[in-house]
């Protein structure tokens, strides 16, 4: 309770100090508007921002986020379980994110078109490799005395795997799906400035090139929201998932 009243002095703080650098330097709104402008153009707008925009950026981020996760486990399931996976896949996801999203981005375009399979291949391509990193690194990380135990007990692969290997392994790739659940919202939020007729990054690019710099970062205040959101989302399945952990680390 003391920790989040202490947030909350922070945020108000920082919202202050913004509105009054803003007021008394004269900074023009256009560059910088003070926070009473931005939540003025909220207010304006909410009804397109929450009801039009928000709905189709939200179906991007969540069918994309989702597709990352079936891909990120079978591809760090052969990773882990083939040599040939560990040497082939492994490194071409690594080389999948040492080009610039901004660079594939517009090849993605091209190949899905327009449509909603164009921003979420994007966001599968932002979002997937934290996924598969942390469940590779949650199964190499098995206590192996553990997996020996097992054995000795007369335990199947199968019953090692579900008993031993995915438990311990949970940790590791939640972590992961945490980093893959905010930049999912980045990679659809790409994916419409590059072509969209709606969404909030659609909106945002709107606002950008009519220099209407309040409505612009209002609609970024609601994409950080909605990041926000989904990561809290995804601690509260993980602290239910794994409640031993949290036990332990107390």
């Amino acid at each position: 309770m003391k920790k989040n009243k202490t947030l909350v002095i922070v945020i108000l703080s920082l919202i202050l100090a913004w509105e009054g650098f803003v007021r008394l330097l004269g900074v023009p709104t256009f560059i910088l508007p003070p926070p009473t402008a931005i939540l003025a153009a909220f207010g304006k707008h909410w009804d397109l921002l929450l009801f039009v925009h928000l709905p189709v950026t939200l179906w991007e981020v969540f069918l994309g986020l989702f597709l990352s996760i079936v891909i990120g486990i079978a591809a760090a399931m052969m990773i882990y379980y083939s040599e040939i996976g560990a040497k082939v896949i492994y490194p071409m996801v690594i080389a999948s994110q040492t080009i610039p999203i901004v660079a594939l981005s517009p090849i993605l375009i091209m190949w899905f078109g327009y449509s909603i399979w164009g921003k979420v291949a994007v966001t599968i391509l932002i979002s997937f490799f934290p996924i598969v990193v942390g469940a590779v690194d949650g199964l190499r990380a098995t206590n192996q005395d553990w997996v020996h135990l097992m054995k000795t007990m007369g335990a199947s692969g199968r019953q090692i795997f579900l008993k031993v290997q995915i438990p311990q392994a949970l940790p590791a790739f939640f972590s992961g799906l945490k980093v893959a659940a905010t930049a999912s919202v980045i990679g659809a939020t790409i994916g419409e400035w590059l072509g969209a007729s709606e969404g909030l990054g659609f909106f945002s690019r709107r606002a950008s090139n009519n220099l209407q710099a309040d409505l612009l970062f209002a609609t970024v205040l609601l994409l950080s929201l909605a990041g926000f959101i989904l990561f809290l989302c995804i601690q509260w399945i993980e602290r239910r998932s794994i409640p031993w952990f949290y036990q332990e680390k107390k």
